[in-house]
Order: structure tokens, then C-alpha cells, then sequence
């Protein structure tokens, strides 16, 4: 299963461009809004250097990336917590999503309707900010209106009066069991947030944590040619980088397998997961039956090019079910 973004932003913003431009295959774009109504979705490649590495030391030609989802959900709209504009529909899509892409308008186009009137990516994003607030709110107040468990009466009260402040879920300060509890629910401000503003000038417009300016329609455009014809155009593409900051807010690390000799294969799993969690993505059953692992690093396989030369070196560490993955381990499990 792969970790999803989906990407979010008022109508006519440019979503369908920039989800085109990700995945070379034409999408519905249209010039008034709602014009996506059910979300396309993307798989895209992880772009990592180390794959034709381990490919060429260990002569093992097929590789397999790791993968991400990119979901192209419809506009929302101001109200649309409470259903405006069909954002109900559009929220539960999000909801989905392991994190958000806000996307905001910085182009002018005068055949495209501008739903703010105006170009500032900043009240945009607030605006889109604000909704997946309000509809954790809403959310909050449906789960105090069913529970009858003191416990969890004093919790989402406490989260209610932060979320009514303003507060995003993801910035308030919780114990550990409480916060798992919260990550049950997905509240949607819970969720990593990758900030893009999609402008057709060089001018940059504010500084933020997570934040990329690209222009999609270029994107799109140059998506369809070579990468030879892209540096004769002196165009730099900005879709790697949008992809590797997807995958750092998503929390991400790396790990690779050699499959029987026959495939090199990249994985990706959430920071700090431990090896039969690792085990787990690569089969279901190897969780079940996993005796224990053979672990080297990246750099060491490069260095030895084969699993018989590190055992002689005596590189490869035998781990056990504990064992917490680290960026750029290469895995044998052991069954």
C-alpha cells in the first residue's frame, strides 16, 4: 500500500495542470469550477539515485522503485465544511489522505475564473487552512455528542476549546496515548501539509516551512519532452522536488531488498518502524513467520557488491525483531 497526498485548493487553481504534469496522461480541465467531481489518482516513482547504484554493483539489472500517490481532489470553497460547493464530498477524500497538498493560485489567466478575485496565495492558503479546521470541529462535536466516556468527554472538550482558538490538531501538545488515540480519527489538520503556489512569474511571494513555487502549465508542457530537450531549453523541472518534499513531510524513510538475486527493489515506510514492520510491506506473511533479518547498509553493499563478500567481512549484522529500520538499510528477511 502506498502513502497518498492529496492535493487541495480552490477552484481553478490549477490541480488538474499540475496532477497532469505529475502523471503525463491528460486529465479533465476546465475554466469554471467543480469541473472535478471524483478525485484522479497517481502513482508516481520515488526518484532515488541508490537503485542503479545497487543495480551496477551487484549486476542485478530489473529495478523497482518505491512508489507515492498523488490524489487530484475538487475545489473547495469557502463553507465547505458545511457543504458548500459539494465540500463534504470533497473533505471525505481528503480525509483519505495520508497528507495534504494546498495548492494556490499566483497566475493570471483572464479565462479562467479566479474564485478569490484577487492573486494572494497567502489568503488562500488561510482560507483552505480554515476549512479543514472547521470541519475537525465538526467532527469534534459529533464524537462529544455520542460518547458518554468521561475520559474521552474531557479530551475532545479540551481539543475543542484548542480547535475553536485556532489551533491545527497536528500543534497540540497531547500525551502519547492520547495522541494515538487522535490518530485514529485522521482529523484533517492532523495531517503533514506541503504548501505550492502555482505562479507564472519568478517572483517569490512570501517564505514558509514546506513551501515550492512552480508553474504547472510549464510543467505540463516540458513534461512530454526529453530530458536532452529539457537542457538544450535550459528548463529545470521542479516535480522531483515536489515529489522528495512529499515524501520528507510524510516523515519517510528508504529501505531496499535484493530480491533472489533478481531484483532490486525500494520500500518506503514511515520513520522509526522496526523490522517486522519492514517485513510486513514486503509480504503480509513474513511478519507471521519472520525468524530474523541480515542488514547492511547502502554504502557497505556499494563498497562489497555482493551479499558472499560482506559475509567474508563480516558487514552484514543479524537483527532481530526490535531492530529499527534506518534510511538506506538493505534487507534480507529471514523466514
Amino acid at each position: 500500500m502506498n502513502f497518498s497526498i492529496g492535493i487541495c485548493g480552490l477552484p481553478n487553481v490549477g490541480k488538474s495542470t499540475l496532477f497532469s504534469a505529475l502523471t503525463k496522461r491528460e486529465v479533465k480541465i476546465s475554466p469554471i469550477p467543480f469541473s472535478t467531481i471524483d478525485p484522479n489518482v497517481a502513482v508516481l516513482e520515488v526518484p532515488d539515485e541508490r537503485l542503479e547504484k545497487i543495480s551496477k554493483a551487484t549486476n542485478i539489472p530489473k529495478i523497482v522503485p518505491a512508489f507515492i500517490e498523488f490524489v487530484d481532489i475538487a475545489g473547495l470553497v469557502k463553507g465547505a465544511h458545511q457543504g458548500e460547493g459539494m465540500g463534504n464530498q470533497f473533505l471525505s477524500h481528503i480525509r483519505h489522505c495520508d497528507a495534504i497538498l494546498l495548492l494556490a493560485r499566483a497566475f493570471q489567466e483572464e479565462n479562467i475564473q479566479n474564485y478569490l478575485g484577487k492573486i494572494d496565495p497567502q489568503e488562500e492558503f488561510s482560507l483552505l487552512e480554515t476549512e479543514l479546521l472547521m470541519k475537525d470541529l465538526e467532527t469534534i462535536e459529533k464524537i462529544l455528542q455520542k460518547t458518554k466516556d468521561e475520559k474521552e468527554k474531557k479530551l475532545f472538550s479540551f481539543l475543542k476549546e484548542e480547535v475553536i482558538k485556532g489551533k491545527k490538531i497536528s500543534l497540540i501538545s497531547l500525551p502519547e496515548e492520547e495522541r494515538k488515540r487522535i490518530k485514529e480519527i485522521q482529523f484533517l489538520t492532523d495531517k503533514p501539509v506541503l504548501y505550492v503556489i502555482n505562479s507564472n512569474t519568478k517572483n517569490s511571494f512570501f517564505e514558509k516551512e514546506n513551501l515550492l513555487e512552480l508553474n504547472a502549465k510549464e510543467e505540463l508542457e516540458i513534461s512530454y519532452f526529453s530530458e536532452a530537450e529539457r537542457k538544450e531549453l535550459g528548463f529545470k523541472s521542479s516535480i522531483k522536488n515536489l515529489i522528495k518534499m512529499s515524501y520528507n513531510i510524510l516523515d519517510l524513510i528508504t529501505f531496499f531488498t535484493i530480491a533472489k538475486n533478481k531484483e532490486v527493489r525500494a520500500w518506503s515506510i514511515k520513520r522509526g518502524s522496526n523490522i517486522l514492520e519492514g517485513a510486513e510491506k514486503i509480504h503480509s506473511d513474513f511478519r507471521k513467520k519472520f525468524i530474523k533479518a541480515e542488514v547492511v547498509s547502502f554504502e557497505e553493499l556499494i563498497k562489497f557488491g555482493n551479499w558472499k563478500e560482506l559475509q567474508k567481512n563480516g558487514k552484514i549484522r543479524i537483527v532481530g525483531k526490535d531492530y529499527i529500520i534506518q534510511e538506506g538499510d538493505v534487507i534480507e528477511i529471514k523466514i
